[in-house]
């Protein structure tokens, strides 16, 4: 590739890898955790693999043996290196570090950070599984490493973990099974990885029985061509004694060797391995970035469902309260009672004209009580109208939590909160009752303010301002609807007096424009009111870290990457693609070595030499010196 184009690779791929830092599905949705455990696992790849060797391309070929716990990768690791380089694990499961081996000459590639950021680099035997150990040897040929990876099947989650972060930064898998554990699901979960991301890949049966070798290695190499790895070599070592030092006999591990060397020779093979599993790295990222998009999206649009779900709920509160403190519902009970005392009173109507006096007296005349003060009515208002915020706000927490409660999501959200989203915030109460004594100020205010001419300063100073001001707020109450039986006359006959008094002071059209004003400056406290409580439900879900415009941020970083690898500008129609990557011929030294020595190293489906052969293996000797 061009230095453009890679350095345009290179900034898609670094796009992709920030945005899918930003990744969060918290949501227990159908392939969530599969979504998150794929974007680390991008992420790390990411990390450690495809951005060092696309910035260091002509580094060595980095081969990984990975492999069943008891395979007998690290004796193979041994054996191939030609001395102990790697402890076998004798007891399960071991803890240590995984072991790179590599030339003298190579140690610069290996010392920095290039690869495999996150863990250290250590020059001893370590149990510390996030420090890689370097072995420098001269048996090793220039431009290859060897590193030994823990068990993919530890029951250790953290090898686990590790196995599968070292092969996903490997240019080759050296992929080691047994002849007893070559079928388990496990091996066969990683292979099929290997497959999908087209990584460049021999297998190594070990520990066959000799008289199982016409058939196991057969039936393996079957259940590869099954399964897309058809054209992957496949060694079979067979089971056999190891020397004083652990090592195999020369024979076994020959024609790994042997393979392994040529590879290392020919740099043309080198570039294979590499451009072939670096491309199927690069495409995987293209491909799984655009599953995690897809759910993404779908964590989005349920938290959306889920915010749509409270604000229905804390709207109909709102609308409910808008209702009621129009529709006459107020004017029952003890606001209603305070109001006929307060106007029963002779002191409110002394200055009003004879008109509104006759109306009083027909509106009044069958009420005896002591002449109250207009704070009593403003009290009841106040009270009647907590009431109501109380109420609602409970109704509106309980409808919330009730639509949370029929969704997965939503249910796992108010198990996994710590505030207690199925009832009103403790402090409701308090917050409503200082909202509408700040109402009923504003009301007071507003009469106040109101201009007047002399005779109705008058009147006005003769009713004063509180007496004013709760006549408005009857008026603002005014309508009837909701009431029932006689109280629609008397609460009919209570609004048209307050009507009236006000009318006597302001003039009608005043009246109009100061009860619309104070009923609009009424719902607007509500709504702030009942927003308070509807942002503790935003909070949760935004603490969520959902990024709704994270979906589509992705989907362009895949494309991007999809159209840089296959050297087709973003978004171009119709372009020829550029192969030089993606599409390069595979080096003959990727295919398995034809030889019909033992043991064999075969394409599935070759012959297997006669068993009978098997002994001649344990009779030779070891050659270090055959691996240069």
């Amino acid at each position: 590739m061009s230095g453009r184009r890679d350095s345009a690779l290179v900034a898609a791929l670094t796009e992709t890898r920030n945005a899918l830092s930003a990744v969060a599905l918290p949501l227990p949705l159908p392939g969530a955790t599969d979504r998150a455990t794929s974007a680390r696992d991008i992420i790390k790849q990411l990390d450690d693999y495809v951005l060092p060797r696309l910035a260091s391309i002509d580094a060595p070929v980095l081969a990984v043996v990975g492999g069943s716990t008891g395979a007998g990768k690290s004796t193979l690791v041994n054996s191939v290196v030609g001395r102990r380089v790697s402890a076998p694990g004798v007891i399960r499961p071991t803890t240590r570090a995984p072991v790179l081996v590599h030339h003298v000459d190579d140690a610069e590639w290996f010392t920095s950070a290039r690869i495999l950021p996150g863990l250290a680099r250590s020059t001893g035997s370590s149990t510390d599984r996030r420090s890689l150990q370097l072995v420098a040897d001269h048996t090793i040929p220039r431009g290859l490493a060897i590193l030994d990876a823990p068990d993919i099947d530890s029951v250790v989650s953290e090898n686990r973990e590790l196995a599968g972060q070292l092969l996903a930064a490997a240019d080759l898998w050296l992929f080691v099974t047994s002849a007893a554990r070559y079928a388990d699901a496990v091996p066969w979960e990683f292979l099929r990885h290997a497959a999908e991301r087209s990584a460049a890949l021999a297998v190594v049966l070990d520990r066959v029985p000799p008289r199982a070798m016409r058939e196991v290695p057969p039936h393996l190499g079957q259940l590869m061509t099954e399964r897309g790895l058809g054209a992957a070599p496949l060694f079979a070592v067979p089971e056999t004694n190891v020397d004083a030092d652990g090592l195999l006999p020369i024979a076994a591990v020959q024609p790994i060797r042997s393979w392994l060397a040529a590879l290392a020779r020919d740099q043309a093979s080198r570039a294979a391995v590499v451009r072939q599993t670096l491309d199927g790295a690069i495409a995987s990222v293209a491909a799984r970035t655009a599953g995690i998009a897809d759910a993404v999206a779908e964590q989005a649009q349920v938290v959306d469902q889920l915010r749509a779900e409270v604000d229905h709920s804390y709207a109909e509160a709102v609308r409910t309260v808008q209702v009621q403190t129009e529709d006459g519902t107020l004017l029952r009970g003890e606001v209603l009672a305070r109001w006929q005392d307060f106007v029963g009173t002779g002191e409110f109507f002394r200055a009003l004209d004879q008109k509104v006096s006759w109306l009083r007296d027909r509106i009044t005349a069958a009420f005896r009580a002591e002449p109250p003060s207009a704070a009593n009515v403003k009290v009841a208002v106040e009270s009647g109208l907590e009431t109501l915020l109380n109420a609602e706000a409970d109704a509106a927490a309980e409808r919330a939590e009730g639509s949370w409660q029929a969704n997965a999501a939503g249910r796992a959200i108010l198990a996994g909160t710590a505030e207690d989203l199925t009832r009103s915030s403790d402090g409701f109460a308090t917050a409503s009752a200082r909202m509408v004594r700040d109402w009923q100020g504003a009301v007071l205010d507003l009469v106040a303010d109101e201009g007047m001419s002399r005779r109705a300063k008058a009147r006005f100073l003769a009713l004063g301002v509180n007496g004013v001001g709760v006549a408005l707020m009857i008026v603002v109450f005014a309508h009837t609807g909701g009431l029932v039986g006689a109280e629609i006359g008397v609460a009919g006959g209570t609004a048209v007096l307050a009507q009236r008094v006000l009318e006597a002071v302001f003039g009608d059209q005043a009246v109009r424009r100061l009860a619309k004003t104070a009923k609009d400056e009424l719902d607007g406290r509500v709504q702030v009111l009942m927003s308070a409580e509807l942002i503790r439900y935003h909070a949760v879900l935004d603490a969520l870290g959902v990024d709704a415009d994270l979906a589509a941020r992705l989907r362009a970083a895949g494309r991007a990457v999809e159209s840089e690898r296959a050297g087709v500008p973003n978004g171009a129609a119709g372009a020829e693609p550029d192969r030089s990557l993606a599409g390069a011929e595979e080096h003959p030294a990727l295919e398995a070595p034809r030889v019909r020595q033992l043991p064999s190293g075969l394409l599935p489906g070759e012959d297997i030499v006669d068993a009978e052969l098997v002994e001649s293996v344990e009779q030779a000797p070891a050659r270090p010196e055959d691996l240069r």
